[in-house]
């Protein structure tokens, strides 16, 4: 199996606008974005599939969430409030592999998310 999209982005062989990254995580803004801030957080050490975690898993998981905070922060987002959202398989909406965080935010967000479905 080759490179994801995602370890594509890691190594810079495909440009994205990188907003955030660390030693275990990287976040850039999404190209089809669906609020004014729509950044996707991905781990650097990728897990395969969200049913594939497992207790080891939880240091990174968590980390996507601190980082995820930070981007909030760093997009002025923080205080008004914003979503995460992790897609997991077809039925869940998941159209990129592996797993990653959503963060969107910067308007007012409807409730449900997909109300034309």
């Amino acid at each position: 199996m080759g490179e994801t999209l995602f370890e594509k982005i890691i190594a810079r062989k495909i440009p994205a606008q990188i907003v955030y990254e660390d030693e275990r995580a990287l976040a850039f803004r999404d190209i089809k974005p669906v609020a004014r801030v729509h950044v996707l957080v991905i781990p650097k050490s990728p897990i395969p599939r969200v049913a594939d975690v497992e207790p080891a898993h939880e240091a990174l998981l968590g980390h996507l969430f601190v980082v995820a905070r930070k981007v909030a922060e760093q997009e002025g987002i923080a205080e008004r409030g914003y979503r995460l959202v992790i897609n997991c398989g077809s039925d869940g909406g998941q159209t990129v592999y592996p797993p990653h965080v959503h963060l969107i935010g910067g308007e007012p967000l409807g409730w449900p998310p997909f109300p034309e479905a």
